[in-house]
């Protein structure tokens, strides 16, 4: 791969994950804020809100798949999916009212959702050995990311006026954020359609693999675990804000403590410990973070601004929550399928984290928020929010390894399993 093709690539995945990581931390605090600092809204509505990328996430292969494939050059259709969301966002910005928040919202994330696989197949045809080639282009995109968090920090705090009257930070810069990038895409490596065009159906030939006991377990599992990711998602900001004592200003920089460790995570520790320890127990180890962070967040809640250094620390487990289990279960997923259905397989486990788990995930983390806030002072007993996720993921860290046992197909390509 030359430099210039790095380059734009590496750019591509920045811009591509900074549009994303502008307004998925932080939004929810603006939207369940009473007025005029915020919406004002229920958390079940807010909540909602954020089921527009789900409800994107299955919609969005029907309606692109064969365009993106058989019709247009994938760098001019991200261009125009970009702008067009791009200017979507800054409409969104001004939003007042969850009908026209939750709309257009839905627009946006129609016109996103596409946009997450496209890269990865763009970068994939310009790349020589994908192996070695795609982490370090990846990897910017976790960097773009923490990019957004720390933009809003720094405009929050030195130019607290930078966001047009009425509108709200998160969703401009991230409208931002998509138009550089639309203009951008147009300069990408030319990535003609394919000839053949694909089945957008064909996901679903990877059904079969459920036949198999341990392949449903971690299909189970990885649904439940997704739907109690989003209590990490959508309440981390309002807590740190309300609860932790977290100037609302500094809570997109702190939240990138994540984002860094998932970088750290993934770049030392998982090429050191997987080859060690094997899928399974990668796994294993990544699920068990989950109630950690929840019991830290939990006890923080407790004490208050007090226990701040702890619950930001605890942030870093995010790092091995995400890469230890939904990175090595990606390696699973590609290690047991057949190399015919292997794009198939990676689609059904996307629709089912990135979709099904995300959005029923997103209707319980508002469900519970709103049983735990109290009607009158409106606040919010966090203690109790967060035992029901760490409950759940007490019960996950319990019956997967109990349950899932690594299968001969996989363990032929993985030490040590």
């Amino acid at each position: 791969m030359s430099l210039s093709i790095r380059v734009r690539l590496s750019l591509m995945m920045l811009l591509e994950y900074a549009v994303w990581g502008a307004w998925a931390p932080v939004l929810y605090a603006y939207l369940v804020t009473a007025k005029p600092a915020g919406l004002g809204m229920s958390d079940p509505q807010a909540s909602w809100i954020y089921n527009a990328l789900p409800i994107a996430s299955i919609i969005a292969p029907f309606l692109t798949g064969q365009l993106a494939d058989r019709f247009f050059a994938t760098e001019r259709f991200m261009g125009i999916l970009h702008l067009l969301g791009g200017v979507l966002l800054i409409v969104a910005a001004g939003q007042k009212t969850f009908g026209g928040m939750m709309g257009l919202m839905l627009l946006v994330c129609l016109v996103y959702a596409p946009t997450l696989a496209l890269t990865n197949s763009l970068a994939f045809s310009h790349m020589k050995d994908s192996d070695k080639e795609f982490g370090g282009i990846r990897v910017w995109g976790t960097i773009g990311w923490i990019l957004s968090g720390l933009l809003l920090t720094f405009f929050r705090n030195r130019y607290p006026q930078f966001t047009p009257r009425g509108m709200t930070d998160t969703l401009y810069l991230a409208g931002i954020m998509a138009i550089l990038l639309g203009l951008l895409s147009f300069g990408l490596p030319h990535t003609p359609p394919k000839k053949e065009g694909v089945n957008p159906l064909a996901f679903l030939d990877a059904v079969n693999l459920m036949r198999d006991r341990n392949f449903l377990i971690f299909i189970l599992i990885s649904f439940v675990v997704a739907t109690e990711l989003q209590f990490y998602y959508l309440l981390t900001a309002p807590f740190l804000e309300q609860r932790m004592g977290v100037p609302q200003a500094n809570v997109p920089g702190v939240m990138t403590t994540a984002q860094i460790a998932e970088i750290v995570v993934m770049a030392v520790l998982l090429p050191l410990l997987l080859p060690r320890m094997g899928l399974r127990k990668t796994m294993v180890v990544g699920i068990i973070a989950w109630p950690i962070r929840y019991v830290v967040f939990a006890l923080g809640a407790s004490a208050g601004p007090s226990m701040q250094w702890l619950v930001v620390a605890s942030l870093t487990l995010h790092g091995f929550c995400y890469v230890f289990f939904f990175t090595v279960g990606f390696m699973y997923v590609d290690k047991v399928a057949h190399a015919d259905i292997r794009a198939s397989a990676q689609s059904l486990i996307a629709i089912v984290v990135l979709g099904l788990g995300s959005f029923f995930g997103n209707i319980i983390t508002g469900w519970i928020a709103d049983i735990f806030k109290d009607a009158s002072t409106k606040t919010t007993n966090w203690t109790g929010v967060f035992l029901v996720p760490c409950v759940l993921t007490v019960i996950c860290a319990v019956l997967f390894p109990l349950l899932f046992r690594q299968t001969a197909t996989s363990a032929e390509a993985a030490e040590g399993a």
